[in-house]
């Protein structure tokens, strides 16, 4: 079922219910009052009026139309925060924020509280808890009586529990630690429980000295944040084999490889960079937040004489439009705390990214494990990167460069003003994929037909329209395949299926895991901030594949991994079985 806005887009059944329960205005008796079209509108409108601040002759109505169309027509789609506050009084429209952290009992509950602004308006947090003293350690003159990072993420989670993000639901948090503190072994175990922490992602910072140490069976030290002083050594390769046990088990830690994010730091001036936002796509300085905007590359297709190509001139319009629009945002939202807006407005860091990407090869013929996809992800976001510069340069020209420029990597003599410290990232685009009706960010696609869990506990059926059509221009459309499909995630078994449409639609267990970090190495090197992806493995997997892939991350450039092992979590967000047997008949019904 589709159901068009005034623009000629389609929204399918999907989507129209996700912006139901999530987006669209309600008045007092919870009634909904806003139609996909006008909530387009809505966002347009609010973010186009930042044009008169630097412009009072700005053509706000050509530009709202502009902004208006590429989200109605599914091309361009901000975050979930810009969609959902946009246009409202004292509307938070950055989803990403990250929080330091100091070592003091005033300076953690300071850290409570932005972390409650922030979940009360909608956003996500991410934090790096590396200055906590350990476990036990000194407070005063008294021993044993420091509760340890460990501690302080049950206190955040406790506050944050008990806070919607905007009304919609829970906040999305990240955790680092690094490898060097004294409690890395009780922070690799945090996530345990599986009932625990459930909207905390936790991930182990680490060193390329590390990491040598890793592969040289070497120890390191440990170091305690309050003081400074080693208190202890560890084999680097043991604790490896502690992370990547845990992570077979749970998902959880992930890596990140601070060397690799601060080689990138655009503004060295300011400080290092060490904290992660909620889902790993941007790395930031303290307090930071960053405006996200994703460009449907399902729909950046030309067709020529019955053939299929990326068509680049519609790319470089979108790209053009999301970097305007998302320099916009930044001015449009409101902010928890002064302190935030000017950590934010000081690099105006922005993160245009794409989704749909699997959509995209399945339209080309090209499968996700090929050197074909491979060039594809490179050259795409090669130039979607060159673009978004020269976009920031334009602007820049015209309002100005960000306030941190002055010392950062950009200033030397004779250089271009720049708008945006940052300006490209991949986000894992969850929720706005469902709308815009693609796969999710770059990730392949989970499966041709499976369930997707949402948070309130309901399911919806999700099977890929490029896949339907294959197969039904080929008559192998019966509703029988679609519950063996469901109920097994294994076309490639699927014998009345041809095999032409087999080999292309290539689905995530498929995809090796170093084909997982293949793709994701392509797109990283074309990007100012990072890549939120999952390297998917099947319950099969084992320690030493993943430990593999750890590896072949770090080797290849990676800012940070994140692997799940299917089944390692008893609910997940995609899946299929038996229990979703009963949404094929409803499915069948709409699309015979």
């Amino acid at each position: 079922m589709v159901v068009k806005v005034r623009s000629g887009a389609k929204l399918t059944s999907n989507a129209l219910r996700v912006l139901e329960k999530r987006y669209l205005r309600r008045d007092e008796s919870g009634e909904i009052i806003e139609t996909p079209d006008e909530m387009f509108r809505r966002v347009a409108n609010a973010v186009a009026a930042i044009e008169a601040s630097y412009d009072k002759a700005a053509a706000i109505g050509q530009i709202s139309d502009d902004f208006y169309q590429a989200m109605a027509n599914l091309e361009f789609l901000p975050n979930s925060l810009t969609l959902l506050n946009a246009g409202e009084p004292n509307g938070q429209l950055a989803s990403c924020f990250v929080l330091p952290t100091e070592d003091s009992l005033e300076a953690t509950f300071e850290t409570v509280k932005y972390t409650a602004l922030i979940h009360k308006a909608g956003g996500g947090t991410g934090f790096n808890f590396s200055k906590v003293r350990p476990k036990n350690d000194r407070v005063g003159g008294r021993l044993g009586v420091s509760a340890g990072p460990v501690g302080l993420i049950d206190v955040i989670a406790t506050a944050a529990d008990y806070i919607r993000q905007g009304g919609v639901r829970r906040g999305c948090n990240s955790v680092v630690l690094n490898v060097d503190h004294p409690d890395i072994l009780e922070f690799i175990k945090a996530k345990n429980d599986p009932n625990a922490l459930t909207n905390f992602y936790i991930s182990v910072a680490v060193s390329d000295d590390f990491m040598a140490r890793v592969k040289a069976g070497a120890d390191y030290s440990l170091i305690n944040p309050r003081n400074g002083q080693a208190v202890g050594t560890l084999n680097a390769k043991k604790v490896f084999e502690r992370i990547v046990d845990q992570a077979w088990h749970t998902g959880d830690p992930g890596f990140i490889f601070l060397d690799r994010i601060n080689r990138d730091n655009p503004t060295p001036q300011l400080g290092t960079i060490d904290m992660i936002t909620g889902c790993g796509e941007q790395a930031l300085l303290p307090y930071e937040s960053c405006p996200l905007g994703s460009i449907n590359l399902s729909r950046m297709l030309k067709n020529e004489r019955g053939t299929l190509s990326i068509d680049y001139d519609k790319i470089q319009r979108m790209v053009e439009l999301g970097v305007r629009f998302l320099d916009n945002v930044i001015d449009a939202s409101s902010y928890p705390d002064p302190i935030i807006e000017k950590a934010t407005k000081r690099t105006r860091r922005i993160g245009l990214g794409v989704m749909g990407f699997a959509d995209l090869l399945f339209q080309l013929g090209n499968p996700y494990n090929s050197e074909s996809a491979e060039t594809i992800a490179t050259d795409i976001m090669g130039f979607i990167q060159k673009q978004a510069h020269e976009a920031s340069h334009r602007l820049a020209q015209k309002r100005g460069s960000f306030p941190g420029f002055t010392g950062s990597v950009f200033d030397f003599p004779g250089a271009p003003p720049r708008r945006n410290a940052a300006c490209t990232t991949v986000a894992p685009t969850g929720t706005l994929s469902i709308i815009a009706g693609c796969s999710c960010g770059i990730e392949p696609l989970f499966s041709v037909a499976f369930v997707r869990h949402m948070l309130d506990g309901e399911r919806l059926l999700e099977v890929n329209p490029y896949f339907e059509k294959a197969v039904r221009e080929s008559d192998a459309w019966t509703a029988d395949l679609l519950e063996r499909l469901v109920r097994c995630n294994h076309l490639h078994e699927q014998a009345d299926v041809p095999e032409s449409i087999r080999n292309i639609f290539v689905t995530a267990h498929q995809v090796s895991p170093e084909w997982h970090v293949r793709i994701q190495s392509a797109f990283q090197k074309n990007i100012d901030a990072a890549v939120s992806k999952t390297v998917n493995f099947p319950n099969s997997a084992t320690r030493d594949e993943i430990a593999r892939v750890f590896f072949l991350a770090h080797e290849s450039g990676l800012k940070g991994i994140t692997i799940y092992r299917d089944g390692s979590r008893e609910l997940q967000p995609q899946c299929t079985g038996e229990f979703g047997l009963c949404l094929v008949g409803q499915y069948c019904e709409i699309n015979p």
